[in-house]
């Protein structure tokens, strides 16, 4: 068997052509993902700082700005903080109210830094701790949540004939305040108040119910207001919360159950099929049917040129044995053996052997029965 040296297709445009028909699906797809980042960078805002959910400066639909302007127009100082550092360094006095959004970034060092600077203030607000921070502080559990109005319900005169309605308001089990089934979503605690409605408190719902006056009344209390949002860079290393500290106490359990299961499902299932069983099978396919394979795949495709170029290489392969010529017989030694042998001229066996253009299906059939006829003239001068 012979090789050949590589030759470029006679038309480039075919085989580019070509090219863009077999890897259709994947151009397809990288235009659509192309089209996708660039509308989504194009409906990006520009420009803008991106806020926390209830945050105080915040003017987006979540956020607070709206209760923070109301208050400072009520005479209420309203006094951002953003960092365990910072929150060191102000002024807490015995009439200051401390309220506390974003209590996720909270760890065990910055809750009792926390503890600790607001002991001598009018009061410490949480809004919804989450559950690990609320273990952390020892302070109630969430028990239910709900976007029906909740009324006050209890005896403090600030409250009275109040109620308050947000997307959801949690309720804990301790306190008295906006009762929900076995909680409330105003909550004493040791040393602090959890508020479980901080939605109550944002831009686009503050005017539904009786949200903007339970707003006023519950951080409009003193003339010194103290809004902390904590902020993730004051953990220490070891305090980062990590997802798993996001997930239930069962999930774990539950997991190593679902794990058990599937090993036993996966046993009992590999028991009842039984062993494998070793077939011997035919590995011997006949040439002209896989001849005849290829071609259709071929034709499916339309890759004429690599049909052309397949006909040549076989054709230089017989003929170069038929002729005797060495293994590592480049083509053009092919041709010139084959011109000396037939008469034929160098140029005609060279366009059949090598680079014929190949424009339609007539041609290629053109190209296979010269490439016959040359087969058997050298097989019979």
């Amino acid at each position: 068997m012979t090789t050949q040296t590589p030759t470029s297709p006679a038309d480039p445009t075919a085989g580019r052509l070509s090219w863009f028909r077999r890897n259709r699906p994947i151009l397809i797809v990288a235009l659509a993902f192309m089209i996708a980042v660039v509308l989504a960078y194009v409906a990006t805002p520009k420009g803008g700082e991106a806020f926390a959910a209830h945050d105080p400066e915040s003017p987006d639909p979540d956020g607070t700005r709206a209760l923070v302007q109301v208050l400072e127009d009520h005479g209420v100082e309203v006094e951002i903080v953003r960092s365990s550092k910072s929150l060191e360094s102000t002024e807490i006095r015995r009439d200051t109210t401390v309220f506390v959004t974003g209590t996720d970034a909270l760890g065990e060092q910055t809750a009792s830094r926390l503890r600790e600077r607001t002991d001598g203030a009018a009061d410490l607000i949480l809004a919804e701790p989450a559950p690990y921070v609320s273990a952390m502080l020892g302070i109630p559990y969430a028990v239910s949540q709900t976007s029906d109005a909740v009324e006050a319900g209890c005896d403090d005169a600030r409250w009275e004939g109040l109620s308050i309605q947000a997307d959801a308001v949690t309720a804990y089990d301790a306190g008295s305040c906006f009762p929900h089934e076995a909680g409330a979503v105003l909550a004493p605690a040791e040393g602090l108040t959890v508020w479980g409605a901080p939605q109550v408190l944002t831009n686009d719902q503050i005017l539904r119910a009786d949200n903007a006056a339970v707003a006023l009344r519950l951080l409009g209390r003193s003339d010194h207001l103290v809004w902390y949002v904590p902020s993730f860079d004051d953990l220490a290393p070891d305090e980062a919360h990590s997802p798993s500290s996001l997930l239930p106490r069962w999930i774990k359990p539950a997991l190593w159950l679902l794990l058990v299961a599937v090993i036993a499902f996966a046993i009992a299932r590999g028991r009842r099929l039984g062993p494998l069983a070793v077939e011997p099978l035919p590995v011997h396919v006949r040439a002209g049917e896989t001849t005849r394979s290829l071609g259709r795949l071929y034709r499916r495709s339309g890759d004429r040129t690599h049909a052309a170029a397949t006909l040549r290489q076989a054709a230089r392969t017989r003929l170069s044995r038929r002729l005797r010529l060495g293994r590592d017989t480049s083509a053009e030694a092919v041709v010139r053996a084959v011109a000396q042998h037939t008469g034929r001229p160098d140029l005609e066996v060279s366009a059949l052997l090598t680079d014929a253009p190949i424009e339609n299906d007539q041609d290629l059939i053109t190209l296979a029965n010269a490439l016959a006829a040359l087969e058997e003239e050298v097989r019979h001068p």
